[in-house]
């Protein structure tokens, strides 16, 4: 079975100007605008439960706020993926490529 390797970017909390982003719930917020786009096969419906998608995850990183995004989201819906990386673009914050876990 030959699995594909996706990339993922850190959206950091800091703009280029070395100020911190407002509002200080950002990563939560755009984190949770994206929660529907979920791998094939997640539960839904009923048996669906609160949470973020694994594509696109707030976390803190050295006591910045981040969010993590994973290019799977582009697969699943690339308008998605055009709003968060948009989002990061448009408010002058950095994007970093990581080296994502393995599958």
């Amino acid at each position: 079975m030959n699995q594909i390797q996706h990339r993922q970017y850190h959206i950091r909390g800091v703009t280029r100007s070395g100020r911190p982003f407002r509002p200080s719930d950002w990563a939560e917020r755009l984190a949770g605008a994206m929660s529907s786009f979920r791998p094939a096969g997640s539960a839904g419906g009923i048996g669906a439960y609160i949470g973020y998608s694994p594509y696109c995850v707030p976390l803190v990183i050295d006591g910045v706020r981040c969010v993590m995004v994973n290019d799977a989201l582009q697969e699943i819906e690339p308008m998605a993926w055009d709003f968060v990386m948009n989002f990061a673009r448009d408010n002058d914050l950095p994007v970093t490529e990581v080296e994502a876990p393995a599958p």
